[in-house]
């Protein structure tokens, strides 16, 4: 609360930044502590991982500073009071944490719980849940993801100026004038960026025996990249990753997922249903968890490096039409 707090009452949107990533971080210390450890994962990875990131990306193009409010929102602080208390008025009729009679544990939970072990044949029940129950609802969070991805670079699309070479020099000079400054953190960073990559894998293929599966994997993997952009530049990142493939990749993703089910339809099971992916309904649940976890870490790790390019290509053009503007000026005067 002391952090929400502080969060509301900052103008500095760096302290922002910085305090909402450690709000995320105890958000995922309050889930461990009630044993939902997939989503203290998921929680850590996101809020206090790569929406760290690309929001430190984002104040480079808005400024650090708040503007001072001209107006005082009192009209937007009672809607927010008339919506609180209505909340809290409607879990005075929810069922005390942990009623052994609440709807949540007497309808499907049970059998999750108590059939996943032969049905699925992996430890995490969560992943089970995730990959085989409830697959066609993941694929469909996959597709928003996807979706999410092709509206960024639908809004932040923009035409390049034509720009000499000269230009484009100064432009790279000045990244790499500009990250050199950080040379204890770029050196700490290339130690970690292998490791951090290392386990994003093995939060990938562990993710039916522990805490871990795509999502978090490929949060995991786009975060290593976007940090190493960061600090060694665009122009160096461009050189190790084509934007195009990163795209391919994406669209990769969800075209296995959905490759999937219309095997398992192909031969006479239903959507997405992996038992007659083999002759073992077991070994078949294995193979299509393993193979749309594959999918979903593609596709979820390429739209967060494509939301990040895109808003890093903005900020270059932003700096090349301030540069070319400047030298116009200049030429004009003398």
């Amino acid at each position: 609360m002391v952090v929400a707090v502080a969060i509301i009452r900052m103008r500095d949107l760096f302290a922002t930044i910085m305090l909402a990533g450690l709000y995320g971080l105890l958000s995922a210390s309050f889930f461990v502590t009630m044993d939902a450890v997939d989503v203290a994962f998921t929680e850590a990875a996101v809020g206090a991982g790569i929406s760290t990131l690309l929001m430190l990306v984002a104040i480079t193009m808005t400024g650090r500073s708040e503007n001072t409010a001209r107006h005082k929102p009192l009209l937007a602080l009672v809607v927010v009071i008339i919506t609180g208390a209505l909340l809290i008025y409607g879990t005075l009729d929810m069922p005390f944490f942990g009623f052994k009679d609440a709807p949540i544990h007497s309808h499907v939970a049970s059998r999750y719980i108590n059939n996943s072990n032969q049905e699925i044949g992996i430890p995490n029940i969560v992943t089970s849940v995730l990959a085989s129950y409830r697959a066609f609802d993941t694929f469909g969070e996959v597709v928003v993801i996807f979706t999410a991805g092709i509206g960024v670079l639908t809004l932040l699309a923009f035409v390049r100026c034509a720009s000499t070479n000269e230009e484009s020099d100064e432009i790279g000079s000045y990244n790499d004038l500009m990250h050199k400054q950080h040379l204890v953190v770029r050196i700490v960073t290339k130690m970690l960026i292998p490791f951090i990559l290392l386990f994003a894998l093995y939060v990938q293929f562990h993710g039916d025996f522990g805490p871990g599966g795509g999502f978090q994997a490929g949060v995991i993997f786009s975060a290593a990249i976007i940090l190493y952009t960061m600090l060694f530049g665009l122009k160096t990142a461009r050189r190790v990753i084509n934007q195009g493939f990163i795209q391919l990749i994406a669209a990769t993703g969800v075209l296995l997922f959905a490759s999937v089910g219309v095997v398992s339809m192909l031969n006479g099971g239903e959507f997405l249903d992996y038992n007659v992916l083999s002759s073992s309904p077991i070994a078949g649940q294995h193979l299509g968890i393993l193979v749309i976890e594959w999918g979903v870490g593609c596709t979820v790790a390429s739209v967060m490096i494509i939301i990040f390019f895109s808003f890093a290509d903005r900020i270059e053009m932003q700096k090349s039409i301030k540069k070319h503007n400047k030298k116009n000026k200049e030429s004009t005067s003398c």
